[in-house]
């Protein structure tokens, strides 16, 4: 049931460009708002505290902005978006789109509706997004039971 195509169960697909760059900004971000708050010798204790809230603030931001990610397994696929996770069986996933110029992969959903899965997301890493979006298409079609997986 593997091919070329088809990677080994479990597997992760995350944009890890975006996530590096995210996570090393906020973090570059934190030190230096933090430093400046402790070198300023005008400002007292609350106002460094707010310095540093601030600073924790967009860190925060960040990281939440590198949380997408799309998790498949033997039972289904787990997507985590910025806010919201969800849990699908492999049978309510009929097809996995990115087309030129989405932002991020759409999964068609037996219900009907469309789910987008922003762990799977061109950005800085188109090549790679294309190759996890084949992989968990190639799976999706592999294991799904619904009836339009062409």
């Amino acid at each position: 049931m593997s091919d070329a195509h088809t990677p080994s169960l479990p597997v992760t697909f995350r944009p890890t460009r975006t996530r590096a760059v995210l996570l090393s900004v906020g973090t570059v971000m934190f030190v230096t708002i933090t430093a400046v708050a402790m070198m300023l010798e005008k400002l007292g204790p609350g106002e460094r505290a707010s310095f540093v809230f601030v600073a924790a603030l967009f860190f925060g931001v960040l990281a939440l902005l590198s949380r997408p990610k799309v998790v498949a397994d033997d039972e289904g696929v787990t997507v985590v978006n910025l806010t919201r996770t969800r849990r699908l069986a492999w049978a309510e996933i009929l097809r996995v789109n990115l087309r030129e110029g989405d932002p991020w992969v759409f999964l068609d959903l037996s219900d009907g509706t469309s789910m987008p899965a922003l762990g799977i997301q061109p950005g800085i890493g188109k090549q790679q997004a294309i190759r996890d979006a084949q992989a968990l298409r190639a799976l999706a079609e592999a294991r799904g039971t619904g009836p339009d997986l062409a």
